[in-house]
């Protein structure tokens, strides 16, 4: 059984109980469950209970999912790029969180010109999707906002040899019933995976 879902879900009772509370037995009863929940969050997470809840105390207020922000950015040869992720190594799409007072389609144009050095303008949005607590190796439920972009100006900062680095097909359902093959390039800081 994950229970990473269960902890999201017991945390945020807490912190929004610890939020709204005004009986000083309720704050108290919201605290325990903060205690269990950091306890058993960081013998899932493998660190330490002090880490643990300097994470969860650093969000105040009502607590809501996470949102990120994709961008989804295809060359003129149907090539979608990936970008390899520095804290755990996956491929992914240009992504990140949306930061207080930005818009998820300005954290997408942020983050691909972070991540890729590209000038990117989302013409069209692709879908919303949601990811329990757990499912991602993250502690949070997260909503994610993709959005298709093309590139307006930039340069990735390193070679690509697509005809080298060619590493496969990807069937993409689009529109419903549409059926499409895309390659999927690869980016790296050092190259084309």
């Amino acid at each position: 059984m994950d229970i990473l879902p269960l902890l999201d879900e017991l945390q945020i009772i807490a912190r929004n109980g610890l939020n709204y509370a005004q009986n000083p037995y309720d704050r108290e009863r919201y605290e325990r469950l903060m205690e269990l929940t950091t306890r058993y969050y960081s013998e899932a997470l493998d660190l330490p209970p002090a880490a643990v809840r300097e994470r969860l105390s650093k969000e105040l207020g009502y607590v809501t999912p996470k949102v990120g922000a994709d961008a989804a950015i295809f060359n003129a040869s149907g090539e979608i790029l990936l970008v390899l992720r520095a804290d755990d190594q996956c491929w992914c799409l240009p992504c990140g969180w949306v930061e207080p007072y930005e818009s998820p389609l300005e954290a997408a144009v942020r983050e691909a010109r972070e991540e890729t050095g590209l000038t990117v303008k989302p013409i069209q949005l692709v879908n919303v999707f949601y990811r329990a607590a757990g499912s991602y190796k993250g502690t949070h439920a997260l909503i994610a906002v993709v959005y298709l972009c093309e590139r307006i100006d930039g340069n990735l900062p390193y070679p690509m040899n697509i005809s080298t680095h060619t590493i496969g097909r990807l069937r993409l359902l689009v529109s419903g019933t549409r059926t499409i093959a895309i390659t999927l390039l690869l980016a790296t800081p050092y190259g084309i995976a």
